[in-house]
């Protein structure tokens, strides 16, 4: 273990507190986790770690550079693993000001605040250095049916708002390591899965819905392919990409399991007629509901995650039948939680959003 401090961004979300949680739970040393706390940052998500030594939580904005460089000095950070994000597409259609405040300038103050204070590093620790940047396959566009999957060199198109903004800061990320030689990394995940993901996606929307009795919003004609990503295996490959990771590279990460929105919300259903079954005995198919597709909504999106794989030795250990079984049985086992996030303003933007 080493005993110096990784600062973590955007710590308290969905993926961010997964990977704390597993970095901890690895005896990989002591975290420094900073979050807004935004709707999609929940401390509840970090409520094993009360109280332990190895985890600081620091509430705060990664814009704010002035407070970034005091946390770098202060607890001689040796890598920062950068997840804070505005994430969903549907809010980037909606308020794209937020995505380009968060995403372009949270991320430049940041690199601002890290290129700083690794300046000053010197010898072993200069050297050891990491700034990695959690980015998406989004950033890639769209696939047609029968198109190659996302490989590292694929060139960039964004469609969405939220997309163009992570393009952005990809590309600052890297312009920061080709200028300045700071020893950046960058990841770009597909749709990743799992416990403690905030109820707009699809898969614990669905999940959410189906207990409650309410319709399973589906965009379009359902066709829509995403490569899903089980979160704990994502956080494994970010761990050994901060280990053995090439600076100034690129390591696309994916689950290898390309479905259709509707096969997934179908295969949800399935799993909870099995483990929660309706009291009137009937399927949660029969709660599917077609709504209008969002603007500009992509097609297919694939991750080719052969280098990663070929250099690095990672490849996910769940198969999207083993991770959404567990998925179903936390939801189904963590009711408090999703009560605790499901507030009168999260009702309200559903209602506006799938009406």
């Amino acid at each position: 273990m080493d005993d110096r401090m990784i600062l973590v961004t955007g710590g308290a979300g969905f993926i961010g507190s997964n990977f704390v949680l597993e970095w901890i739970a690895q005896g990989c040393g002591p975290v420094v986790n900073v979050d807004k706390l935004t709707y999609a940052g929940n401390r509840g998500n970090l409520a094993a770690l009360e109280g332990d030594a190895r985890h600081v939580f620091v509430q705060a904005d990664i814009g704010d550079r002035a407070t970034m460089s005091d946390l770098l000095q202060r607890h001689r950070i040796r890598a920062i693993v950068n997840f804070a994000a505005e994430s969903h597409v549907d809010r980037s259609i909606g308020s794209p000001g937020v995505f380009v405040q968060t995403n372009v300038v949270g991320t430049f103050e940041l690199l601002e605040a890290a290129r700083a204070y690794w300046g000053q590093l010197a010898g072993t620790e200069r050297d050891a250095f990491r700034f990695l940047h959690v980015s998406t396959d989004e950033v890639y566009g769209t696939l047609e049916k029968n198109d190659p999957a996302f490989s590292e060199t694929h060139r960039y198109l964004p469609n969405s708002p939220y997309s163009a903004t992570k393009a952005a800061s990809d590309h600052l990320v890297r312009a920061y390591h080709h200028t300045y030689g700071l020893p950046v990394l960058t990841t770009n995940c597909s749709n990743n899965y799992g416990p403690r993901h905030f109820p707009e996606k699809l898969i614990p929307l669905v999940i959410h819905n189906a207990l409650g009795g309410l319709p399973l919003p589906i965009y379009g004609d359902g066709a829509q392919v995403r490569d899903w990503l089980y979160v704990t295996d994502h956080c494994a490959a970010i761990r050994r990409v901060l280990e053995a990771g090439v600076p100034g590279e690129t390591y696309n990460i994916g689950g290898w399991n390309e479905k259709t929105n509707l096969s997934v919300v179908q295969t949800l259903c399935a799993v909870l007629d099995r483990e929660s079954p309706r009291a009137d005995g009937r399927s949660y198919a029969e709660q599917i509901t077609f709504v209008k597709d969002r603007p500009g909504h992509d097609r297919r999106y694939a991750i080719d995650a052969s280098k990663i794989e070929r250099e690095l030795g990672w490849r996910p250990a769940e198969t999207f039948e083993t991770g959404i079984a567990k998925t179903v049985r936390w939801y189904l086992d963590n009711q408090a939680w999703v009560r605790s996030v499901t507030s009168g303003a999260y009702r309200n933007w559903v209602a506006e959003q799938y009406a």
